[in-house]
Parts: structure tokens; sequence; C-alpha cells
């Protein structure tokens, strides 16, 4: 229901802001008859309807089709399905249980009880709980509040549709068509999707619906069940429809004892020092609102969807993963983690396993250096293309890190996230991975986990290169190694069984032929137009050259960050995505981690209050 009603709220928000043109008087008569009955179920005043709609759209490229039932009974009980040829679920919602089923995979999970928390999926008001100010559709909720008529007489004031009178269909802008049926049923079109769907108002006379027979019914905790799926929809909105504060939220700089948040070029940049404890802490404290979501990015809106694509409870999974994981994750990150998670408010068990989401899912780098750049200076790409669909751009953060003991590090990373996929230390080592195959393959150390090893405790390349021979590894990664101090590279294939390193200028049956002094790794095309950008510009690549390597389509358009290491110089060029663009389409900031460990302060101004 969550779904559907948001989707017919959308719907009409985009009627109620496209239009242009005049409208007959008798179409926006017949428009608001229309429209009407679609009202009456997003405001509430119809205690009791059906909703059916058939929804064609392509997805990844292709005409596919989902059907969508929804039907809400007056005491309050509903039934929502979605189905599509390769994924479907059931949502059944009544006072006692609340049930999510998963046809395809023949599974139901079942909560029975009370529900205690907000993040319940209960009917009544149910858009004030999903609607956050960090969602668009939000502006609007108002407008819905005045009730059907009310609405329908805003509505008429904005609405200037091109009334086709031949089709009985209103267009607006020419972008978005709509047609109505007798008997509430219509048709919206906007661009390549086409939604048909129809609107009963009187009470749903289906037969109470029960588990099929044959399902495995997996019992769990309701407010869990409710939780996931009420936070997931909730974060989704915000990704799909982001408020102007999602999109450039306020640039306030704060200092606290152990930690400082900077804005530097529009970019998140937080400055961390102490021990293990006290950086934990400060990170929460700094980034308190960015880790939380990305936590509903990751456990709840990529969760619930990859629970329906695999039958399996998705926390189960992490906690599974974190388990096989944790005996060779260092106490000391262990113990950031939990001091994070405890600032944070949420169970440490959560934020432990979800620092190891990277090992559940399986990008473009490379180093040019010498004779392949225009001053010999050696330049490392990292291109991180990684689920820009599920909102972690809003978490982006660079981490300048100085833990008591260790080397200093700048981390290009996400806010709750304390492990690296990208990132230099203070000696001239730069790192950066693509993920491979081997979901599963679990005991060893979480890539991450490694990868933020190597920042703290390696001063040369030999070092970083023992560390990963010498320790269990997960699942398959590819990596590109760098050292500043000697202008030398490697690319690295791992697997929990063996180790591979591909020296500069060596030809490789997956890399092809060896370009001297370069190490460039990719796949497929990209790996092709990577190798002939190299190629084009050997022996004249700069800095803007080698921010020019990594755009598209070496990136692709899930790309979430890129980064480009001068580590000799401790320089790194960091871009991030936003909601409408890859980071190869958006600007670089230029941070020097030398003046930044220099800038930062041992003993800063404790905050009078907590950071936002």
């Amino acid at each position: 229901m969550i779904c559907v009603r948001s989707l017919l709220l959308m719907t009409l928000l985009l009627l109620a802001t496209a239009g242009a043109g005049r409208a007959e008087e008798a179409g926006s008569v017949k428009l608001a008859d229309g429209l009407r009955p679609l009202l009456q179920c997003v405001t509430g005043e119809c205690k009791a309807f059906t909703f059916t709609a058939e929804i064609e759209a392509p997805i990844d490229g292709k005409p596919q089709k989902i059907d969508v039932l929804l039907r809400l009974h007056g005491n309050g009980d509903y039934h929502l399905a979605a189905t599509h040829a390769d994924y479907s679920f059931l949502l059944n919602r009544t006072a006692e249980t609340t049930t999510f089923a998963l046809p395809h995979h023949q599974v139901a999970y079942l909560g029975s009880g009370e529900t205690h928390t907000k993040d319940h999926l209960a009917a009544s008001e149910i858009l004030t709980r999903m609607l956050t100010a960090d969602t668009s559709v939000s502006t609007y909720f108002p407008l819905w509040m005045l009730g059907a008529d009310n609405l329908l007489s805003v509505l008429s004031a904005q609405l200037k549709p091109k009334y086709i009178a031949a089709e009985n269909a209103w267009n607006f802008d020419d972008q978005v068509t709509l047609g109505f049926n007798p008997g509430g049923s219509g048709v919206v079109a906007v661009g390549d999707v086409r939604v048909e769907f129809g609107v009963s108002s009187e009470e749903p006379n289906a037969p109470e619906w029960t588990v099929p027979d044959g399902f495995e019914v997996v019992e769990i905790e309701r407010e869990e069940l409710e939780r996931h799926l009420s936070r997931g929809m909730r974060r989704t909105l915000e990704i799909l429809a982001p408020s102007e504060r999602l999109k450039s939220p306020r640039e306030k700089p704060a200092v606290i004892e152990n930690g400082e948040l900077r804005w530097m070029n529009g970019q998140r940049v937080v400055l961390l020092s102490g021990t293990p404890e006290e950086v934990g802490v400060a990170h929460a404290r700094l980034l308190r609102r960015e880790a939380m979501k990305t936590i509903d990015s990751v456990l709840y809106a990529f969760g619930t969807v990859n629970t329906i694509r695999t039958g399996r409870w998705f926390k189960d999974d992490l906690s599974d993963a974190y388990a096989r994981l944790s005996p060779h994750i260092p106490d000391d990150h262990k113990r950031e983690t939990a001091a994070m998670a405890e600032t944070l408010g949420i169970d440490i068990e959560l934020a432990q396993a979800l620092n190891v989401f990277p090992e559940l899912f399986h990008c473009s780098g490379f180093a040019v250096f010498d004779s392949a750049t225009a001053d010999g200076t050696l330049y490392h790409g990292r291109v991180l293309d990684y689920m820009t669909t599920i909102g972690l751009q809003d978490g982006a953060t660079t981490f300048v890190v100085a833990i008591d003991g260790k080397q200093p590090f700048v981390n290009v990373g996400y806010a709750g996230f304390i492990g690296s996929v990208t990132g230099m230390n203070a000696a001239g080592i730069s790192l950066g991975e693509m993920g491979g195959r081997g979901e599963g393959e679990w005991d060893g150390v979480p890539m991450a986990t490694l990868m933020r090893r190597a920042l703290e405790e390696c001063t040369s390349l030999q070092e970083v290169m023992t560390l990963w021979e010498t320790s269990p590894r997960t699942c398959e990664y590819y990596y590109v190694f760098a050292d500043g101090k000697t202008n030398k590279a490697v690319g690295v294939a791992a697997t929990p069984e063996a180790i591979e390193f591909v020296h500069p200028g060596q030809a490789h049956e997956r890399l092809g032929p060896g370009i001297k002094d370069a190490v460039v790794l990719s796949a497929g095309s990209r790996l092709e137009t990577l190798r002939s950008r190299v190629k084009e510009r050997h022996g004249r690549i700069d800095e803007e050259t080698a921010i020019w390597l990594m755009s598209r389509p070496v990136a692709m358009e899930s790309n979430l960050h890129n980064a480009l290491f001068v580590p000799a110089k401790g320089i790194v060029f960091v871009a991030n995505a936003s909601h409408k663009a890859p980071a190869a389409k958006r600007p670089y900031v230029r941070l020097d981690l030398n003046e930044l460990l220099e800038s930062m302060q041992p003993e800063s101004t404790p905050a009078t209050e907590e950071v936002r």
C-alpha cells in the first residue's frame, strides 16, 4: 500500500506541475470526475477500496510488466501484491499479524503481536510516517490533507492540460497523458512507462488471505519486520524524490573533541584523531544524520530489494557473513565500530554487520608513471561503480583519520562505514579495489578491513603486497596498489586460494598486452576504452588528463565516486555522485593530506551541545 499510495501521489503532483496550455471547460470537468476516486483513496477519505494496476516499463533496457493489487478494508487490514515475471511479493497486514510473502521463493515471513516503535505499517496515517523532510513529496503533504474536493479545487487552478477529445484524454507538456474510463479505471503514460489502473471504493469482498500450502513460514519479530519494510520504503521515497535539503545539504562546519567537520567546495570532509573509541564517538557525533541514511539505504532499502530477489532475510545474510568474518577483524576496528554504534544509539551487532556489507556484493583502476606521464609523476586513478541507486551518495564523506600509533590516512568513504575501498596514507601508499565473484567465501579478512589495515600499517609497496599474501582473503577482488615514494605500482588479482601480481608493462590474458609504465584494470568495453585512452595520451598524462581517463564511459552510470591520487605529493582529487549525475560528471575537489593533517588541532574545543 505504501508503494501504491506514493505512486498515486507522485503522479498527481506531476500532473499539477507539468502543464501548459488551456483546457476546455468540459475537459476540466471530466478530469475532475476522473481524478476524484484516486484523490479520495490518497487522502484517506475512502476507508475501504481496491486498487489495481498493470505497469509496463523498460527495466534493464527491456519492456517489462508488473501487476499490482491493493485491497484496503474498513477495519484497517490491507493486502498488497506486486508480481513480475522474475520476482514477486505479498504484504498482508491485520491487527494481529504482518506477513511478507515471496511467491517465487515460496517463503513467507510472519510477524505476530504488537508493534511499539514509530516504524510500523498500520494503515492509519501511514503517509505521515513515510514522508520526511528529505523527500520532495512531503512538500505537498498539506494539500492532500485538504480532502478530495478541496484538493480538486486547488488542482483545478493549477492544471492546464490539453484535452484531446478524440482520445478522451489529457496531455500535459507533451510528456504525460492521462485518460479515464467509466467505472473508475484509466491509463497514465509518462515517457516509456504506461500504467493501466482501476479503483473501486467498495469494501473488498475477497476472502481472508492465508499463507499458501507449500510455503516455508519463517517467524520473525513483527517489530523488526515492519521496521525493515517501513524504513526501506521511507528511504526509497527520499532517493526517488529527494528534497532540496537532501540534494543541497546545509554546509555547516563543526568542531568537537577528536573530530572536525569541514565543507570544502561542496564536499564533506571529516578529520578524526585519537584512540579507536574516541574516533568512533567523534564519527557518530559529526555524521549522525548521514550515518543513519547509510544504514537505511543498505539495511532497509537495498535489504528489502535483496530479500525479494533472493528469498533470504537480508539481515540474516549480513549476520551470517559477520560471524565468519569477525575472527579476522582487528580488535581496535571492533572497538571503533562499537563506540560509533553506541553514540548513534543503534545495536552494536547491527553496526558490525553493516560494516562488512561490501563482502556480499560484487569498477576500474589504473596507475601511470615515469615515461607514461608528462613529468614522470605517478597518478593513481580509482573509479567506484557501485549502487548510486540506493542513495549512498547522501553519506559521501572523505575522512582524514589519525589513530594513535598508526599511519594517518585519507579514506574516500561513507558515513557509518569505517572500512576503506579507496584510500591513501601519509607514507605515500594509495589503494583502490574492484569487486569480482565469490559471494559467500567469507572465511578471511574482509576486503575493506584489509584495505584499512594497509593504510594504517604499511609504508612501502612491498609491505602491502606481503600483507595480502599472508592474510586469509575473501571472495574475488582486484586491486591497484601504488607507492609515490618509489614511483611503483602493481595490479592484483586475489581470491581465497591464490594471489597474482600484475606488474607494469606485463601482458595478461584478461587485461591484454602490457603498456609501458602503466597498470590498467577494468573489464569489457570499459577496459578497451581505458587502455586506448592511456595509449593515446602516453607520455603526456598530467592531472587533468588523468581525470579525463576516468570519464564516461570508463565510469558507468552507477559511478559512485572517483579518486585521483598523486601519492608522492599527498594529493587526492575526489568526485562524488549526486542524485542526478554520476561522479565522473561531477566536479572534483583537491585535498592535500599533509596540509589537512597539519591543520588538525590536538585538542579541539569540545562542543557545548550535540552536533545537529
